[in-house]
Parts: structure tokens; C-alpha cells; sequence
């Protein structure tokens, strides 16, 4: 693992938080602010926000990825296994990051990346910068109790949004700018959960939203999508909605803050190929 050093410095980082299938969220909100310019020179993610940096890093665009992922179903990445660490495992997901990411170390990416996992041994936050791309990503995405940790160099390891779910802190001492884009926050539900699969990751999102709070605060600027728990894990098919509304959300944003924030921002080549998105913000 690389440490972050105090010699290094980019202009701009971006943090994208965890937030499983609200991740298409965190496609809208870069699909908004690269057509403002806005665009990163140094990632940071956890989880589903490590995945969406690690195909930003290697070149591909937010409509491109969400193409991809609209392609596919929650089936085709997981499967269930008997392994007493977890009720389903992720090896289909790593073949599938394996097949889709030309780069297979971090290190190799075109942007540097920082990916977040939890040291289940040790019970500490570990930030990777180099090593094999698919196992780490695939360790940040590890929610526990649902899938089988990720063994990596004789450590498990689970889901990063565990101890840290907005890493904004390892950027805030080397970027002169950091957006965050936060998923985890919480809105009452009224629908009574049933499933045991939908009452752990609701219990998994409350906890993982206690621990954004100093990193949230420490944004230049926050993305904040809304209403987005009403959509479940496994719909795929929702993805462009999804979508929109982080695409609403960063644009609502970025429209009070970006001259003040970035005032030598220009608008970028992706203004022309942007998908039709609502131009209603959502609230």
C-alpha cells in the first residue's frame, strides 16, 4: 500500500462515497460537472464510488459507464456460495472488472486512484494506491454479512464505507479542491422491510452515514443526491433515473457555486453528448 505523501498536490480531487446501487448517481453528478470543465486530477472511492473512479481513471466517460452497467443484472455480478463469511460472493464481479478495465494495477491507470477498504483483522481504514485493480475494488465493495470478504495479501478485507464512507480526508492535505459526492444520506422510510437481505443494508447504510460527517464539512464543494433510497439494489433497470437525479443534483449545485468555487472553469466536449436528463431539480 502507498502511502499519501505531503510532497504531492493536484488542483482538484474528487471523493465519491459509497451507496451500492445509488452509484449511477455518481455517474450524473460527473457527467455535470465535466460538461462545466470540472474534471478530476485524483480519485478517491469507496465502494460503489471506487468503481465509478476506477473506469473515470481509466479513460471511459459517466454515459459510457452507465451504458454498460444498464447492460447488465445484479445476477450477473454475484452468486450465492456456502461460505460462512458472507451469503453470496463477488467473483463474477471481479471477473467482470478484470474484462472491462484495461488497466490491472492502480498504479497503471491514467488518473491516480485512492481505494478505500476496512482491514477486518485489524479494524482500520487501508487506502490503497497500487496494486491489482479488481481484488481492491473488489474489497471496498464487500458489504459484510452479504458477501465473503476479499482476501488480499493474508488480510480480509470488507467494504470500505464500514469505517469511512466519504473520503474526502485523503484528499483535503494534497488538492487544492475537493467535490464530494455523498450517497449516504439517510431519509425516513415508511415501507416496512422484510427481506433479510434489505433490513442489513438498511442497518449498513445508517451506520455508514454516521461516519460522513467530519468529511462532509471538509468538501469545497458537496453533491448530495436525494430520494434515492426508494430504489433497490438489484434494479439495474433504474439506472438512468438514478442517474438524472444525480445529474439534477450536482447541476443545482454547481449552477450557485461553480464561478465562485472554479472561476476559470470552461465548459467541456461532453455538453454535446449528454442524454437527455429533466431539467427540473429533484427535491
Amino acid at each position: 500500500m502507498q502511502e499519501i505523501t505531503t510532497t504531492e498536490h493536484y488542483r482538484t480531487g474528487f471523493a465519491l462515497s459509497g451507496g451500492f446501487i445509488k452509484g449511477f448517481a455518481h455517474l450524473g453528478a460527473l457527467q455535470a460537472l465535466a460538461e462545466r470543465g470540472i474534471r478530476p486530477d485524483i480519485i478517491s472511492g469507496v465502494s460503489i464510488g471506487a468503481v465509478a473512479g476506477a473506469f473515470i481513471a481509466d479513460g471511459w466517460k459517466p454515459v459510457e459507464i452507465l451504458d454498460l452497467f444498464m447492460s447488465k443484472e445484479f445476477g450477473s455480478f454475484t452468486g450465492f456460495t456456502r461460505s460462512r463469511g458472507g451469503i453470496m460472493h463477488l467473483d463474477n464481479f471481479f471477473d467482470f472488472l478484470e474484462e472491462s478495465i484495461s488497466a490491472k494495477r492502480i498504479e497503471d491507470l491514467k488518473l491516480p486512484l485512492i481505494v478505500t477498504a476496512t482491514d477486518l483483522n485489524r479494524g482500520v481504514s487501508v487506502h490503497f494506491r497500487e496494486g491489482e485493480l479488481a481484488p481492491r475494488i473488489a474489497a471496498s465493495c464487500c458489504v459484510p454479512g452479504l458477501f465473503t470478504p476479499i482476501a488480499i495479501d493474508g488480510a480480509q478485507y470488507v467494504d470500505g464505507g464500514v469505517l469511512m464512507n466519504l473520503p474526502v480526508s485523503n484528499l483535503r492535505r494534497i488538492c487544492d479542491k475537493v467535490i464530494a459526492v455523498n450517497l449516504s444520506h439517510i431519509e425516513p422510510e415508511k415501507v416496512q422491510r422484510r427481506s433479510i437481505i434489505s433490513v442489513l443494508m438498511r442497518a449498513y447504510h445508517l451506520m455508514s452515514h454516521c461516519n460522513v460527517i467530519y468529511d462532509r464539512n471538509s468538501a469545497d464543494i458537496l453533491i448530495e443526491p436525494m430520494h434515492l433510497d426508494e430504489y433497490g439494489n438489484t434494479q439495474f433497470d433504474k439506472g438512468r433515473e438514478i442517474f438524472e437525479i444525480g445529474y439534477n443534483a450536482a447541476s443545482a449545485i454547481l449552477d450557485i457555486v461553480c464561478d465562485i468555487v472554479f472561476p476559470d472553469s470552461q465548459p467541456g466536449p461532453e455538453t454535446a453528448t449528454t442524454p437527455a436528463v429533466s431539467a427540473e431539480v429533484q427535491r
